[in-house]
This record gives C-alpha cells, structure tokens and sequence, in this order.
C-alpha cells in the first residue's frame, strides 16, 4: 500500500474575511500525480499558497496532514526541509542574485548536512540544465531579471529537480508557455523521480497531454465538483465548466 503523503480533510480557507476554499478534501499517496482544473478564481492558487504556509491565507477549519502530522504546526522554511516544493505561477525577479548562487544555496538551505558536495552539485546542475536545453551562461545572470516566461519557468523546474522533492506544487507552470517551451518543462516534470508526489494546477489541458495525471479534480467555487481519470482533463477542454455547475 503507498503512503500518504497529503491529506486535506473538510479544509475552509479565508482571505480577509472572504471565504475563497469551501470544505476541500483530498488525499494524495506516494508517487501519484493529481491535477487540480477550474476557472480563474476558483481557489486554485489559493491552495497552493495555503500548503506552502503564505501568511495572508487563514485556515478558519478543516486539517492538512502531511506524511501523517499537521502541516500548520510547520513554518514555511521547514516545509520546503520536509521536502515540499511549490513553483510559482508569476515567480518573482531577484536582481543582484546569480542563478548559480542562488540555486546552490537553495540546495544547501533545504537538503543541509545531505546537501551534495561541491563536485557533485556541478555534475548534478549540468545534467539537469542540459535535460531543460538551458545554457551555462544562464547561471550568471540575475534571477528572473528580464526572463521570458518560458525562462522563468525553466529555472522553477531546474530548481525542482535539484531539490528532488516528496511533493511538487506546480501552479500554473504551463502559464504562456509556447509549444516547444512546454514540451522540455514537461520532459523536466516527467523526470522527477517515480516517488514524487505532484499536484498539477492548470486552466487548460495541454500541459496534461505530456504529463500523465492519475487523477483530475475540476475546482468551482472553492471544491472539487467532479473528480476522474485522465479523461476528464479531456471532457473539462471540450465542454468547459458550466456542465458541472449546480
């Protein structure tokens, strides 16, 4: 049997004052890739920002557990040490911030005493860069300064599959991706290794034609209407969300 590695139970979420997640449950075990897809609005992101710890989200009731103990007794740092990761839907620009120093320090700041040496990390990032087509030269320049968003997206995953996670939070990483852009962030999301647990959170199927989900969830209104298999991401492209709508 696979373990648990999440478990939301009857989970309401508030954002001043606004109700925004109205009673969500969900279990996601070890290795299994779950799909969240809703219109803007939905709750979608707000999720992932309450898994992760954003401050600006209040959990007014409900639970998360995470690999079996409550996932709000962890700040935000611990989280990512336990192993959790999210890549952001608009990631942030860090001038001044090598995207070498940068990810070697993340590395270090999540993994500490297991953390690889020097030697290691460098064979590492250059396996991992030539698998995302990045060139060396993207390692000195500033993080997200001036970046294409298939860029910025690129750097999310990287980052990713040096930290090599339990659970990966991707919101929205397909966001104005153009075809070939998605097809290498894709080969980067389906190179994690077979434990990985993922929660995919997209508006649109395509990312799901290159990433095999094992579950997808259709959110409205802050719940899961309707919950299937690949399929459904497939129905959800051709009818949209109104057919699911009370």
């Amino acid at each position: 049997m696979a373990e648990e590695v999440l478990r939301l139970s009857d989970l309401h979420v508030s954002v001043e004052g606004t109700e925004i997640i109205k009673g969500l449950s969900l279990v996601i075990n070890q290795g299994e890739v779950h799909a969240i897809m809703g219109r803007n609005g939905s709750g979608k992101s707000t999720l992932a920002n309450v898994l992760m710890g954003h401050p600006a989200y209040e959990i007014t009731s409900g639970e998360i557990y995470y690999q079996g103990k409550p996932l709000v007794d962890l700040e935000v740092h611990e989280r990512a040490r336990a192993g959790m990761f999210l890549s952001f839907q608009y990631p942030s620009a860090i001038p001044g911030v090598q995207v070498g120093n940068f990810l070697r320090k993340s590395v270090n700041s999540v993994q500490g005493e297991s953390a690889l040496s020097a030697r290691e990390f460098r064979v590492e990032l250059k396996q991992r860069m030539e698998l995302l087509s990045m060139d060396k030269t993207f390692l000195s320049r500033y993080v997200n300064d001036g970046f294409s968003g298939g860029e910025k997206k690129r750097l999310e995953i990287l980052q990713m599959l040096l930290l090599q996670p339990k659970l990966a939070i991707l919101d929205e990483t397909d966001s104005g991706l153009d075809i070939d852009a998605l097809k290498v962030v894709s080969e980067g999301i389906n190179s994690m290794p077979s434990q990985t647990s993922s929660l995919i959170i997209t508006h649109y199927q395509r990312l799901l034609d290159y990433v095999k989900p094992d579950f997808v969830h259709a959110m409205i209104d802050g719940n899961f209407v309707k919950s299937g298999g690949p399929e459904l991401a497939i129905e959800l492209e051709e009818k949209g969300y109104d057919w699911l709508e009370v």
